[in-house]
């Protein structure tokens, strides 16, 4: 800039420097304005706009300043492109009061490039983003990532070009191709979207492209969602699921945030009484999100909700092709899916009207996040309902401990459902104690169990054991009173096989008690017979049941 200001002072002093120009004078409010000197050299209109907080999608650099041009139409929470060095970088305009950084001088702010062709995020779902980056200490830019998931949404409509067999066989059927047009049987995708699929690089898919054995489809990326009917099927419920569902149909009227725990024991039929609620809020033209914690239970559930309301409701998680995240999460953003059916993730949707969230199998541990932002959905839907207005259920056979909690000192509100529907009964439980129904010497399960597993398996009927540990554990008890010792050396249960040690180093020993592994000892309490027990899940299955099938599973 200072060079430009002498530039200009040096050129009205010595006109024989640039003879092709006209006379100049150097005008006292030019030489005291620099800044009106670049802008008339440059032919440029004095910088004009509002400031605006935009919070950058990067964790390197926190929020910045820029300046919103007049001619621009954008509000807090708009999508925008703003300039960062050389690049470009996607961001949002923030609530002032935030961040507390001292603002930036005005003749150092550049102009936000360009204000993306989607809805502004909503006030609620900015407000759960602070909460989230402030509960869980992370950063907004991660909390943002989850946010706008799917850039591609952020593009105005159109169509796009995916690619599926059309049948044909390649004259060079190469072991690669022969694998992919055996993965790819039913499939349609990007080009990147069928390599994954398939397991092979993206120019075998494309070689396959080039020699026709992949057909390319037209595919409209912004397709409407069949509406679901909140009146499609009316199925029977029994008075304890009228009385929950009342309950959480009136919630949702009211347009207010009310926890509730939805607490019913298996087959008592919590999904048709929570199907209630929703059924309210379509016809209130509210949106609704229903959290399932595996995507292997999202199939049945979808097959359950187009029995009630006559389509499927729209899905959301991993596992979708970017054609699909793009058409639901533009489709949430402008209101026109109603109900969404996703994993945790699900939770960050810019939904435009939202009156109702479900979190299904509350008690799910998979409802943590372990990776990226750590948070518990549950807890992050709960906030979310609070801060927007809306109710929030629970749904679970064996609620959380902090839910339990919540209710009974009045925060959440208890709705139970203690027996199954119908004529459905539960299964009677009874509790073994070893100690009074000790096993035979040599095994491990009493026999009164044994004698179970014996009748079904003559039947032709199937049994499954639950074992709390997997591989080698073994314990050291008591066979008369059952109690457990510890290692005197380490602290520990002894003889426990010590932890597997890290490749390269040498291997660790246990104690010489362990080593011992304790043998024919007495009990300090009752005199009894201490042993080290414990085997392989495989091979006490099969010297109980030598002749018969089975396997065992690692979960």
């Amino acid at each position: 800039m200072a060079s430009t200001f002498e530039r200009i002072c040096h050129f009205s002093r010595n006109k024989t420097h640039a003879p092709h120009l006209s006379t100049y004078s150097c005008d006292t409010t030019i030489l005291h304005n620099p800044i009106r000197v670049y802008s008339s050299c440059m032919n440029r209109p004095k910088p004009s706009g509002k400031r605006v907080r935009v919070v950058l999608m990067t964790q390197v650099i926190g929020p910045l300043d820029y300046r919103l041009p007049d001619w621009m139409d954008a509000d807090v929470g708009s999508v925008v492109v703003v300039p960062l060095g050389p690049r470009k970088m996607l961001g949002v305009i923030w609530d002032e009061g935030v961040f507390g950084d001292e603002a930036v001088d005005e003749a150092r702010l550049r102009n936000v490039i360009e204000v993306a062709d989607v809805p502004p995020i909503q006030p609620g779902l900015r407000r759960l983003v602070d909460w989230v980056t402030d509960y869980y200490l992370s950063s907004h830019a991660a909390v943002l990532r989850m946010v706008l998931s799917a850039s591609a949404a952020l593009s105005s409509g159109g169509t796009i070009t995916e690619y599926r067999p059309s049948g044909v066989e390649p004259a060079r059927l190469t072991p690669q191709r022969a694998a992919a047009l055996d993965a790819l049987v039913d499939a349609q995708g990007l080009v990147r979207e069928l390599a994954e699929q398939a397991g092979v690089s993206e120019a075998v898919i494309r070689g396959l492209v080039k020699v026709g054995a992949l057909e390319p489809v037209s595919v409209s990326i912004d397709a409407p969602f069949a509406a679901p009917d909140p009146d499609h099927e009316h199925p029977p419920l029994s008075d304890l699921q009228e009385a929950a569902a009342a309950v959480m149909r009136d919630a949702v009227r009211g347009g207010r945030f009310e926890p509730i725990v939805l607490d019913g024991v298996t087959g008592s039929g919590k999904t048709e009484t929570y199907f209630e609620a929703v059924a309210e809020a379509l016809r209130m033209g509210k949106q609704v999100l229903v959290l399932l914690p595996e995507i292997a239970l999202t199939q049945p559930f979808l097959q359950r909700f187009e029995a009630r309301f006559g389509v499927e409701p729209a899905t959301w998680h991993s596992g979708m092709k970017q054609s699909q995240r793009r058409r639901t999460w533009r489709g949430v953003a402008e209101g026109r899916v109603q109900v969404v059916a996703g994993a945790r993730s699900a939770l960050f949707l810019p939904f435009a009207n939202p009156g109702l969230i479900v979190v299904d199998e509350a008690h799910e541990i998979s409802f943590k996040q372990e990776d990226g932002v750590r948070y518990h959905a549950r807890d992050v839907a709960v906030m979310r309902g609070k801060f927007e207005g809306f109710p929030v259920v629970l749904a679970s056979a064996t609620p959380a401990l902090e839910s339990r909690h919540m209710v009974a000192i009045g925060r959440y509100k208890g709705l139970a459902i203690p027996s199954r529907f119908g004529a459905a009964k539960l299964p009677r439980i009874e509790a073994i104690d070893l100690t009074q129904d000790p096993p035979e010497r040599g095994t491990w399960i009493a026999p009164t169990l044994l004698k179970a597993l014996q009748e079904r398996l003559e039947r032709g009927e199937q049994s499954l054991l639950f074992l709390n540990r997997r591989g080698y554990a073994p314990l050291t008890l008591c066979r008369n009173c059952g109690h457990r010792f510890q290692c005197p050396q380490l602290h520990r249960m002894d003889g426990r096989a010590p932890p597997r040690p890290p490749p390269r180093l040498p291997p660790l020993r246990p104690c010489d008690a362990a080593a011992r592994g304790l043998p024919r000892m007495r009990c300090g309490g009752c005199a009894g017979t201490v042993r080290p027990r414990g085997r392989t899940d495989q091979r006490r299955s099969a010297q109980i049941f030598p002749r018969s099938a089975h396997r065992g599973c690692d979960l």
